[in-house]
């Protein structure tokens, strides 16, 4: 979906993915130590980003919707955090290196495999030596369940298509499962999830 098309999908009132954090996100906060630094990627209307810096992150939000960064902004002044907004194509976004302490991607199937190398790519670079990536998406059988996400399985997640891609990263978590998801009217029902929490070695240059 085109920049504009992502406008037009967030257009209006109503938080398309709610405004409450993602699940996986959620449960997975005691790994964000207060004072930390996190790059969202591709944060949409701000739910998981405002929740990071609810934790004391300075976080950093992209995404190529100026309608949804608008929104991030309204959530972040809502509840009360701030943080770091910037409209970005991730086709050709220029990735930090080693900046961030977490990078955090939730739902960005958006992209095709060669899109998603170069994004898996930026990712790592971006991450500091020691910080996370924090991965959440869908596994191929989505499809068939139609309760969210793009309708090709090309974009899709599987176990091995990670560990391949993060084969020079300590895999610390990956786990298949099937759950009911409830995210706003963009994921609302039982999906099939896939999640990756992987750390860049310490020593890496």
């Amino acid at each position: 979906m085109t920049a504009n098309g992502w406008d037009e999908r967030y257009r209006g009132e109503e938080y398309v993915f709610g405004k409450e954090p993602n699940a996986f996100l959620k449960q997975e906060a005691h790994r964000f130590e207060p004072g930390g630094n996190v790059l969202a990627v591709a944060d949409g209307e701000g739910r998981n980003g405002v929740f990071l810096a609810s934790l004391g992150l300075a976080v950093h939000a992209i995404d190529a919707s100026s309608v949804a960064l608008e929104k991030s902004a309204k959530l972040a002044r809502d509840s009360g955090v701030e943080i770091e907004l910037e409209l970005a194509d991730l086709s050709d976004w220029s990735w930090p290196d080693a900046q961030y302490d977490y990078v955090v991607a939730i739902f960005i199937q958006f992209a095709d495999p060669a899109g998603r190398a170069r994004l898996f790519e930026g990712m790592q670079r971006a991450v500091k030596p020691g910080g996370l990536v924090l991965l959440h998406g869908y596994r191929p059988e989505q499809v068939d369940l139609g309760t969210g996400g793009p309708p090709q399985r090309e974009h899709m997640y599987t176990r091995s298509l990670l560990l391949e891609a993060f084969s020079d990263f300590e895999i610390v978590s990956l786990k298949e499962y099937d759950a009911e998801i409830h995210e706003g009217q963009g994921h609302h029902g039982l999906s099939a999830l896939i999640d990756l929490i992987a750390r860049r070695p310490a020593g890496d240059p």
